[in-house]
C-alpha cells in the first residue's frame, strides 16, 4: 500500500494512504481527545472532540473520520481547539445528569478523565437536568440514559461485533436516547444476546453491570479488539 506524506504540528510522518487523520496521528505518538472512538469499529465523529485544524480547510474537521492526503498539514493543539473541546465536554456535562461521586464509573470514566486532562473545572452552561430514566430490567445489565453520551459506541459494536443489531438510537436532538429493539424495555428484547459486549465498550457509567457500586465499573477493551482482530485474521473459520 501506498504511503502518503503529512505534517502534523510541524513534524513531517509518513502514513498509509487511506488512513485517517487520527490513525495517522496515534501511529505517530500524537495523542488526541475522543470519547466515540473505540478500536474495532468503524468512525462516526459523533463526539467532535478529535477536531484538528487542516491548513486550506475552511472549518474544522473530525480527525477520526477524515482520510488523509499527500502534503497535508495539520494542527492538532492551537488554542481555538482547545477552546472548542472545552466547550465541548461542558456541553457534554450540562445536557445530562453526570454526578460523577455516585456514578458506578467514577474514577474509570472516559468523561471525566478527558475534562480533566483538557482542565475542566466548571461548566459555563446552564444544566437542563432531563428527567431520563434507568433500565434496569435486564437480569445482568442496566442502562442509565442520564449518563449517556449518545457516543453509540454500544450501538456500532451490537451490530458490527456482535451481530445482533439490539441497539439503535431514537428520537432527535436533545431528546435522543439509545434505544433496545423497538423501544422496548431491555428485559423484552427478542435479538439481546446478553454478550455484554455493550457494557465493556461504554466510556462513561451509562452502560453497568448489575451490582457494581460508585468506582467498580472498570472495562476490558482488549476483549473486543480480540475479537475483531481474530475475525480479520480468519483464526475462526470452520475447517471440516
Amino acid at each position: 500500500m501506498a504511503a502518503k506524506t503529512l505534517t502534523i504540528n510541524g513534524r513531517q510522518i509518513s502514513a498509509a494512504e487511506g488512513s485517517t487523520i487520527l490513525q495517522a496521528a496515534l501511529d505517530a505518538g500524537v495523542s488526541l481527545p475522543t470519547l466515540c472512538h473505540l478500536e474495532g469499529v468503524y468512525d462516526v465523529g459523533a463526539c467532535r472532540l478529535c477536531l484538528v485544524e487542516v491548513k486550506g480547510a475552511s472549518k474544522l474537521v473530525p480527525a477520526c473520520t477524515t482520510t488523509i492526503s499527500e502534503g497535508m498539514e495539520i494542527q492538532t493543539a492551537t488554542e481555538r481547539l482547545v477552546k472548542y473541546r472545552r466547550i465541548t465536554l461542558e456541553l457534554l456535562f450540562a445536557e445530562r445528569n453526570h454526578v460523577c461521586s455516585v456514578c458506578v464509573a467514577n474514577g474509570h470514566c472516559e468523561l471525566q478523565s478527558l475534562a480533566f486532562s483538557q482542565g475542566m473545572d466548571h461548566v459555563r452552561f446552564e444544566y437542563i437536568f432531563p428527567k431520563w430514566d434507568v433500565d434496569n430490567t435486564h437480569s445482568l445489565f442496566g442502562m442509565d440514559h442520564n449518563r449517556c453520551i449518545l457516543c453509540t459506541r454500544c450501538v456500532r459494536v451490537c451490530w458490527h461485533i456482535e451481530g445482533a443489531g439490539t441497539r439503535n438510537v431514537a428520537g432527535r436532538g436533545g431528546q435522543s436516547k439509545i434505544i433496545t429493539d423497538l423501544n422496548t424495555s431491555w428485559s423484552e428484547s427478542e435479538s439481546c444476546t446478553s454478550c455484554g459486549k455493550c457494557i465493556q465498550s461504554c466510556p462513561t457509567g451509562a452502560l453497568f453491570f448489575k451490582g457494581a457500586t460508585v468506582g467498580e465499573m472498570v472495562r476490558d477493551r482488549s476483549k473486543l479488539e480480540f475479537i475483531v482482530n481474530a475475525r480479520e485474521k480468519k483464526l475462526w473459520v470452520y475447517q471440516d
